[in-house]
């Protein structure tokens, strides 16, 4: 089974690989909504794959480094597309978050990314 919880952030940003001319080469934002899916069995007792609240305090460190702030500042961010949000946030939160299946980025209502980790490891 895979649980998720949603959560939005607002940050700014500035694509800086981008061919000559292109719009997201200069400085703009978004209205992330990041999706933390956890996989696996609910538990006999609880019912629950993992409470919730234990999903947003794993997340929670990173959201207050991403919320409101320039991602192209942040180390490991300075080409912060959709993408390398996605593999950036997985990196932070495996080692803590084993059950951890997929991070979705939502850069607007139409276009985003899901990273279901390192090739290697599925």
């Amino acid at each position: 089974m895979d649980i998720f919880k949603v959560f939005t952030l607002e940050a700014a940003h500035r694509l800086p690989n981008v061919p000559p001319g292109h719009k997201c080469a200069r400085l703009h934002g978004h209205s992330f909504r990041v999706e933390i899916h956890v996989r696996g069995e609910p538990g006999e007792d609880t019912g629950w794959v993992m409470d919730f609240a234990d999903l947003k305090a794993a997340f929670r460190p990173l959201y207050e480094r991403l919320d409101h702030n320039y991602l192209n500042d942040i180390e490991g961010l300075d080409n912060p597309t959709s993408e390398r949000l996605a593999e950036w946030i997985w990196q932070r939160l495996k080692p803590g978050l084993p059950q951890l299946s997929e991070v979705a980025i939502h850069e607007t209502c139409t276009s985003g990314c899901r990273y279901f980790g390192p090739v290697q490891a599925r």
